[in-house]
């Protein structure tokens, strides 16, 4: 029988079409009309119309807000667009008498109209309680005592029964790491919990609302009524605090024997990190402004997080970094490269966290540190030669990439690939050995299945959460995006040493004169052979565009043939240039450098129509190259700045020059789209534009030419970026 073992991620959970129904739900459009209302509507506003679909609001609004001044919602509403509705939520309102609390949000074309009571199950004034409870919570600076301290605070402060903080793996499974429950509760501390418990569709709504809120699992939810014009759109409640819950998360709690749940969710650089996750085991209703002080809890918590992981971050860039610079140094001091990586007290075991490292250079292995054994090493650099192609490679369960890696998973289960020449199978290779882990999960993780009525076996809420243990084999402590970044600077730095000090007799410079005649055929191809037919497309295009009886669909498609001829000839133009720059020597001169950023950014300013941008000029000290193709290279550098940053709020470009007494080193920053950690390595690659660049407009061809005419100028250039948070480019030339 076929299962289907994607159903809780696919489950629609943003449109459910019922709320919970301690509250109730009034959705207007645009125009004030009431287009949907939840059925429990008169079960809180008895003397409300039977149908009130198709009605303004001003027809009910004296009906809600009894004491209200006329118009108040759609007040509230026009104040909400032009300042946010958090200026406003919750407005504090009465209804037969009691208090409620009305929250406003927009979802796609409708406002949605929430009424919750104004008044928590609790007596306890969580507003007050949670300006002493942040002191008491911030007081140790360890993680771990943070942590504890956080649920202490938060337990005594909402009073739930037991309270946690869940974080999340990078497979999405989460493990409770800290805890504080009643003395009759068994403690679940340290139990781990597989990824489909909180599918990935549920893990993007935490990002969104910070808070969520489950009143009593046992109270069945409302549905929605909706105005009946032929309209089957399914309502987005994304953003409602009623929303109604999964049926198959409602069941879920109801295993685990819990009656009320609360979340306040914990963010670090814009991803979920984990959860404080409330259960009770009664029912408990927390209303709106104390949900809003306890989300303050969530994000004072995840600042302090991002701080501490930011600052153990900090030291640990700056220990690779100091071992990247000493090797560095060392390769263009010794004649012997493979001696200034192994042979001094600094080597290649200081860049990462590694137990052992191989050099394979120039026929030679030089191992440090625990390695395989011979024969095992030479079967490993086989399958490298054989299956690596990324210039950086690396994972923490070789054995499940390469079988016969299981034989000594003892020293290294962890492997990283450093590609210093695939043609001549020279490498630099990490490992780092076996962590073995004894996971305890609450219950078994692999979900159980049931029959649905469609015939398929479908995941089902786990009902036993009894301890259940599961040993792991075969896998290393993972490789840290700092690690990465180091290896991917070491290359750099080894490039830059190689083609210092390599010389005629290296395979890579015949292989470079024979790319160089290939490239001068391939521009001649271009020149001759292209262009002047793309000329002639795009004349053609231009003459029949003057046809007045051409309907708009034929112009439109006219116009598309000329942008498109357009970029071609830019992108045969930026190749021709590639090519120009590898058979030209720099005409070396002193260079203003100041001068010609100033013109490249006034003038890119105005190209990318980017006057919101924020550049900054620092230090522009003076170097020695071709004032062409430095232009070039700075050109190319601040447009991809500009570019790729244009969406942040507010876009930022920093420029600076440095110097010492060897080198001069600018760098450019920006605070835009960011590269993932993944792509670093393939930057500066012909024709290579990264995954998440969308319809930023680009050839792929700008950086490769940068990095040709910065070697040119025996200089060298890195990058370090981060997704969603910027870049730097870094550009060092020679005194």
């Amino acid at each position: 029988m076929n299962i289907d073992l994607s159903n809780c991620d696919k489950e629609p959970i943003h449109i459910p079409g019922k709320i919970q129904a301690h509250g109730f739900l009034i959705v207007m459009d645009k125009q004030f009309v009431v287009r949907f209302h939840s059925d429990n509507l008169h079960t809180f506003v008895p003397n409300m119309p039977a149908n009130i679909l198709g009605e303004h609001v001003t027809a009910i609004e004296p009906l809600i807000g009894t004491n209200e001044p006329p118009n108040f919602i759609s007040q509230l509403i026009l104040f909400g667009k032009n300042n946010g509705f958090e200026q406003t939520n919750p407005f504090n309102t009465d209804i037969q008498g009691k208090p409620f609390h009305l929250i406003i949000s927009s979802s796609a074309e409708y406002y949605l109209l929430e009424f919750e009571p104004a008044r928590s199950d609790s007596e306890t004034d969580v507003q007050r309680a949670i300006g002493r409870s942040l002191s008491e919570m911030l007081t140790d600076k360890n993680l771990q005592n943070l942590l504890k301290n956080s649920v202490m605070q938060v337990k005594s402060v909402i009073g739930y029964d037991r309270v946690m903080i869940y974080r999340f793996a990078e497979d999405g499974h989460g493990e409770v790491v800290a805890e504080a429950a009643d003395d009759d509760l068994q403690s679940w501390l340290g139990l781990h919990y597989p990824a489909s418990d909180i599918p990935q569709q549920a893990r993007e709504l935490y990002k969104r609302n910070l808070t969520r809120l489950i009143a009593n699992v046992n109270t069945e939810p409302s549905g929605i009524v909706r105005e009946d014009n032929g309209d089957v759109t399914p309502l987005d409640l994304t953003p409602s605090q009623l929303r109604a819950v999964s049926p198959i998360h409602i069941q879920y709690l109801k295993n685990m024997g819990v009656a009320s749940s609360f979340s306040i969710s914990l963010i670090y650089k814009q991803e979920l990190w984990g959860l404080i996750a409330c259960h009770n085991y009664t029912p408990r209703f927390i209303d709106y402004r104390s949900r809003e002080s306890a989300k303050l809890i969530g994000q004072i918590l995840s600042s302090a997080l991002e701080f501490r992981q930011d600052e153990e971050n900090q030291f640990i860039q700056e220990r690779y970094k100091t071992a990247v610079d000493q090797l560095s140094r060392l390769m263009l001091k010794d004649n012997e490269i493979e001696v200034a990586l192994t042979g001094n007290p600094v080597t290649l075991l200081d860049v990462t966290d590694a137990k052992g490292a191989v050099l394979v250079f120039e026929n030679n292995i030089k191992k440090l540190g625990n390695t395989p054994a011979d024969n095992q090493l030479t079967e490993l650099i086989g399958w490298i030669k054989a299956n690596i192609n990324e210039s950086v490679y690396y994972t923490h369960h070789l054995s499940a990439e390469f079988e016969q890696a299981k034989a000594f998973k003892e020293v290294a289960s962890g492997m990283m690939v450093l590609t210093i020449s695939k043609e001549l199978g020279e490498y630099v290779i990490w490992f780092k050995p076996e962590q073995l882990q004894t996971i305890v999960w609450a219950g078994n993780p692999d979900k159980p299945a049931e029959v649905s009525s469609n015939g398929m076996m479908q995941i089902s809420p786990r009902k036993s959460f009894e301890e259940w243990s599961q040993t792991v084999t075969g896998t290393s402590k993972p490789w840290g995006a700092e690690e990465v970044k180091s290896i991917v600077r070491l290359k750099s730095e080894i490039s830059y040493a190689i083609n210092q000090k390599a010389g005629a007799i290296r395979l890579l410079n015949e292989r470079l004169k024979q790319a160089y005649e290939e490239l001068d055929t391939f521009s001649f191809t271009i020149s001759h052979d292209l262009k002047n037919p793309i000329a002639v497309i795009k004349s053609y295009a231009q003459i029949l565009s003057r046809d007045k009886e051409l309907k708009p669909q034929a112009l439109k498609a006219l116009d598309r043939i000329r942008e498109g001829a357009d970029k071609m000839n830019n992108m045969i133009e930026e190749v021709l240039d590639y090519s120009r720059i590898g058979r030209s020597e720099p005409v070396t001169t002193d260079i203003d450098v100041s001068q010609i950023i100033k013109d490249q950014v006034k003038d890119l300013v105005l190209v990318y129509n980017a006057e919101n941008t924020r550049i900054t000029i620092g230090g522009t000290p003076r170097i020695q190259g071709d004032p062409v193709m430095i232009s070039q290279v700075f050109a190319n550098i601040i447009s991809n700045a500009i570019k790729y940053s244009m969406k942040s709020e507010p876009p930022v470009v920093e420029i600076n020059g440095t110097e010492n007494d060897l080198e001069v080193v600018y760098t450019v920053t920006d605070n835009g789209l960011g590269i993932d950690i993944k792509q670093l390595p393939r930057v500066f690659e012909l024709f290579h534009r990264m995954d998440n660049v969308g319809d930023i407009e680009g050839t792929g061809v700008g950086l490769a030419i940068v990095k040709r005419i910065v070697e040119k100028h025996k200089g060298k250039i890195w990058v370090d970026s981060e997704l969603g948070r910027g870049t730097t480019f870094s550009i060092a030339f020679r005194k």
